[in-house]
Formats: structure tokens, sequence, C-alpha cells
């Protein structure tokens, strides 16, 4: 992986972590095309590990509060979400990484993706539900979907911000508690790689393009965080839609004429 490669990646990473488009999805795409498909899961991990630093930095405040009431509402709503995701991530770990190397699956997520978010956009006027609202179940569910995009071409930010304007909660708070639930998601996918990095599973690349990488990410995150939760205080997701529909159909098309 030369230096602009990396560059791409990591701009493709962050902007697509916090756009509901499905980052893992992209990378795959981007591998593919530049012939990184051997990088495999550490450099996708280590692409997150940027945007994790993004999402740190929007949320330090937050964070804090959270270390300093670690039993108050936030941290107890984190937590919950994170356990489904976690169970479902730990029970179909190897299942999930022979679908994402694979790729067979992805242009069918891309569309299922579009289909949820389109759904999830028609209910976003609906919902009115605050933080301090938020329930056990809703924050179980949300974090269920968040365990199903651990498939490749399922968007995280996407699934779990649709779950929440399913669930009746405001589109901002929906925003706001998606990305803070990715933190430990993200934290968990970057400690698994790093294991197994040191038992040799995965493959180390050049040090400098991983550099790279990583700050444009975690740039590129920082700037897509705070552009989506304007976007879904006024804006809609069918645009998100129709485009991975779009990304969806030129891949099964690509598979199909044997391209991919």
């Amino acid at each position: 992986m030369d230096w602009l490669q990396a560059l791409i990646l990591g701009i493709v990473q962050g902007l697509t972590e916090f756009l509901p488009i499905s980052s893992t999805g992209h990378l795959y795409l981007g591998r593919h095309l530049f012939g990184l498909d051997d990088a495999g899961l550490f450099l996708d991990t280590m692409l997150h590990l940027g945007t994790l630093i993004a999402v740190l930095i929007v949320y330090r405040r937050e964070i804090v509060t959270v270390i300093r009431q670690p039993f108050g509402p936030l941290a107890r709503l984190t937590i919950i979400g994170t356990i489904p995701t976690a169970i479902i991530g730990f029970t179909f770990k190897d299942f999930f990484e022979e679908v994402a190397v694979s790729g067979v699956t992805i242009g069918w997520e891309f569309l299922i993706t579009g289909t949820i978010l389109w759904w999830a956009d028609t209910l976003k006027e609906r919902g009115s539900k605050k933080l301090s609202s938020i329930t056990t179940a809703d924050a179980l569910i949300i974090g269920t979907f968040q365990g199903v995009a651990i498939l490749p071409a399922i968007s995280r930010s996407g699934l779990t911000i649709a779950a929440a304007l399913f669930r009746g909660i405001d589109k901002a708070e929906a925003a706001y508690f998606s990305f803070f639930l990715s933190i430990p998601a993200i934290a968990g996918a970057v400690l698994l790689s790093t294991v197994d990095l040191l038992r040799g599973r995965t493959e180390a690349l050049p040090l400098s393009s991983l550099l790279i990488a990583t700050v444009m990410s975690a740039l590129c995150g920082y700037i897509a965080i705070r552009w989506m939760i304007r976007l879904l205080q006024r804006g809609s997701l069918k645009g998100f839609a129709v485009y991975v529909w779009l990304l969806g159909l030129i891949v099964l098309f690509a598979q199909w004429t044997g391209f991919f």
C-alpha cells in the first residue's frame, strides 16, 4: 500500500463510517480496486482506529461525564446497547470474517441498507424522545441493529440511526446516541484485530502508509460526524438510500459479469 492509496482509503473510511452508507463495504471495494485484498481486516480495523479518534474528540465532554458518573444514564445506555453487539460479534465472528473476505453478499447488503434508510426516513418526523427518555428496550434494539451491521455492506451508523427512529427517538438524539455507541464497538474491533496481529493472523503494513491512512480517517471522520448531526436536524436520509441502491446494483452487475 503506497501513500496515495493510504490517503484515499483514509478519506473513504473517515467519511463513510458516520455517513449511513457502510464504511466496511466501501473499504472492501477500495481494497479490491487497489489490489489490496490481502491486507484484510487489520487494514480495515486500523482505519477504524482513525474514526475512533474522531468520535473521541467530538464526544470528549460526554466521555468525561461517563468517567465521572459511571452509573449515569449515558453510561448505562451505552453498556446496555453494547451487550447485544458484543454477543452477535463474538458468536458469529468467523462467519462475519468469511463473508467480509469473500464479498459475495456485498451488493445485496447495500440494497438492504438503502431500503432500511428509506423506510426510517419516512418515520423521522414522528420521533420526539430525548436521551433521558431512552429505555432499556430501546438501547437493546439499537445495539442489536449495530451487531447485525458487522456484515460488510450493512451500515452501522445507518442501522443504529434507523433503529432509534423506529423507536420514536428524536432524529438529532438518534445520531447523537448512534455515534456515541460506536465508541465501544470500534474500540473492541481494534482490540480484537491487535490480538490477531500478535498471533500472526493478519498482515502487517508499511508504518508510514498506515499512519497516513489513520490520520486522514480521523480528520474526515470528525468532519462527517459534525456534518451528519446537522443534516439529521433538517435533512433527509433518502439521498443516501438512493446512493447505496445504485452502488449495490453496480456491484451485483460487476459480480455477474465477472469483474469482481
